[in-house]
């Protein structure tokens, strides 16, 4: 199997994730070849999303536009859809960046989305250096109020 082969099937690379320390450097470098792919015809705004999972593998994604506009779909949906196409995990670390390489933090649709797949803690990585998820959406409804509402009532 190639790089190229890893590329397609999602997963990316391993990195050491000595306690979930994520490697925010060469997790930035996918998220911006990610972007290289991203499909933007009609804002010509690419954007990259790579996330660390807790094997130590990385996940990428690009948004992909569509002439009807509310289907466009952000890096952070291919990245996730990736990420169930190649067989699942938890994410750790999550970094998105645009054209110049920049980090920006992601819509609230997506930090929603990156919940549901998210570690008991992910930490993301921002402008403003790296948070939680749980700071970027705060008192959020997830997997978790799901699971604790289905065993009370069992």
């Amino acid at each position: 199997m190639t790089q190229d082969d890893d590329f397609l099937t999602g997963r990316i690379a391993r990195i050491p994730v000595p306690d979930h320390d994520a490697d925010w450097e060469r997790l930035t470098t996918q998220a911006r070849i990610a972007m290289t792919r991203a499909y933007v015809p009609y804002s010509d705004y690419p954007v990259g999303a790579a996330a660390l999972l807790e094997d130590g593998s990385v996940i990428s994604g690009c948004n992909v536009e569509n002439a009807s506009y509310g289907l466009t779909l952000c890096a952070e949906c291919t990245m996730i859809g990736a990420l169930q196409m190649a067989g699942g995990g938890k994410i750790v670390a999550f970094t998105c960046v645009n054209r110049q390489g920049e980090y920006i933090t992601p819509c609230g649709r997506c930090r929603q989305l990156l919940l549901e797949f998210s570690a008991e803690t992910m930490h993301v990585r921002t402008a403003q250096g790296a948070t939680t998820l749980d700071a970027l959406l705060p008192q959020s409804f997830g997997p978790r109020d799901l699971e604790i509402n289905n065993m009370e009532t069992r």
